[in-house]
């Protein structure tokens, strides 16, 4: 037994260990995850979270429970530790449903999206949402109708993402129409939803806060929303991720495993948990939320596998198959496609990581001039680091001015020590309002690379 488990943990580890080693010194949490670390910590306090802040993103249930912790650098960790089980998930799943070269392919493709190292890194709950639904089609190939534990997996994927929810129904559904649905089943169909609308209740209220809310937001921020924006968006927004070659070993691996290789049962679970991602996504659209990239992950993540398998599913032929050859041919269009785009995919990840590098250099700054503010208030240039201040300052986020907001800066103030730290942190190219005020009329108190802390109130 022990030597079975023994790749499950290892390997996963392994993983999370070479991403780290290539993104060092890069880790950071977002502005969405650190506040489910203060909300976390408002519920530890017995505090009710705040979710009526300026900007509050969106209350993810379990990761405010892992927030509970306390600390940023538990999701630090995490980050890469789920990018770490991303790559073996997938790996796995490549070789259930085709075969090793397949996975080993799926997962290098997989960790080496930009997308992917970036929401990563930078501890966006999207990731290990896809590994829990990742572990749940795994199960669900090794073991048809296993029932409990896939969808526990993705009664958990369920806390951190609603479209969760539409793949429990559609598994509950499947269950049913083999005669193997339980009680036990439904029980788990209902808990994400529930727990999710029991904790807007219990904390605003309102049962449906994170919808309304998050529209809310939405419509303040100016993002696109709407199901008329699908169709020109949603394929752009994959090759973001996956980019050309990608797309091509896609469409070639996707159709021949259909049409050559559809008796195998991975591959129609996986075309069929690709639909559901899209029809979620669609569902999100209409719901007037944002049409983000990082929505897109998952179905990016099933279509890299078919992709590998666009360059490896022929082995999977007889020899003596009309299709081999021709498999083959498009497998080489592919990988030549895709060696062709390596020193451009390169150039994308070091232009991130830099990117990364020097973002987690601003915020370490703001850590450590945070003790050095001497006035009761505190204000920042905007919401951006307002959950990460709140934190090393013990204050309530309503408590942090943003100067864009109030039009000026008050109490400590914390500028950004020039328009390109501005740039390269605190504004956001897909922001409404890119302004920021000037700097206080006082002598600074505290000079920084990155910050300049000016105190009014002295």
């Amino acid at each position: 037994m022990e030597r079975r488990l023994a790749p499950h943990v290892l390997v996963p580890i392994a993983l999370a260990v070479v991403v780290w080693l290539v993104a060092l010194p890069a880790r950071f949490v977002n502005y969405d995850t650190a506040y489910a670390t203060v909300w976390g910590n408002d519920l530890l306090h017995g505090r009710v979270p705040d979710y009526d802040v300026p900007f509050a993103p969106t209350p993810h249930p379990l990761a405010m429970v892992v927030g509970m912790l306390g600390s940023l650098g538990v999701f630090e960790v995490l980050a890469f530790l789920a990018l770490g089980v991303l790559g073996w998930l997938t790996f796995e799943l490549g070789r259930a449903w085709f075969n090793g070269p397949t996975g080993v392919l799926a997962a290098a493709i997989v960790l080496t999206r930009e997308p992917v190292f970036s929401y990563g890194v930078r501890a966006y709950v999207d990731i290990p949402y896809i590994c829990f639904l990742l572990g749940a089609l795994l199960i669900e190939t090794r073991r048809p109708r296993a029932g409990t534990w896939p969808l526990v997996l993705i009664a958990l994927a369920g806390l951190l993402r609603p479209e969760a929810w539409l793949f429990a129904f559609a598994y509950c559904v499947w269950l049913w129409r083999g005669g193997a649905l339980t009680r036990t089943h439904v029980a788990l169909l209902v808990s994400a939803p529930l727990l999710w609308c029991l904790s807007d209740l219990l904390i605003t209220g309102n049962p449906i806060h994170s919808l309304t809310g998050t529209r809310d937001t939405a419509a303040d921020l100016g993002r696109i929303t709407g199901l008329r924006h699908v169709p020109s968006t949603l394929p752009r927004r994959l090759g973001e991720i996956l980019r050309e070659p990608v797309l091509l070993g896609a469409a070639i691996g996707g159709v021949l495993s259909l049409w050559r290789l559809r008796d195998r049962r991975g591959v129609l679970l996986g075309a069929a948990a690709g639909v559901i991602a899209i029809v979620a996504f669609c569902v999100l659209a209409a719901a007037g939320l944002s049409i983000l990239t990082r929505y897109l992950l998952l179905p990016a993540t099933i279509l890299a596998i078919f992709a590998a398998a666009g360059v490896f599913g022929w082995l999977e032929l007889g020899r003596t198959d009309p299709w081999r050859r021709r498999w083959i041919a498009g497998a080489a269009l592919t990988a030549v496609a895709l060696l062709a785009f390596v020193p451009s995919q390169v150039s994308r990840l070091h232009a991130t990581r830099a990117a990364l590098v020097t973002q987690t250099k601003i915020l370490d700054e703001l850590h450590e001039l945070a003790p050095h503010a001497r006035c009761p208030t505190l204000s920042v240039p905007n919401r951006r680091a307002v959950p990460q201040l709140a934190l090393w300052t013990d204050r309530p986020p309503r408590d942090i001015v943003s100067a864009q907001e109030a039009g000026r800066y008050t109490g400590s103030a914390f500028v950004p020590a020039s328009p390109a730290i501005a740039d390269q942190f605190v504004l956001d190219a897909r922001d409404k309002d890119k302004t920021l005020p000037p700097a206080p009329p006082v002598r600074a108190s505290v000079f920084g690379r990155y910050w300049t802390l000016y105190d009014t109130c002295a």
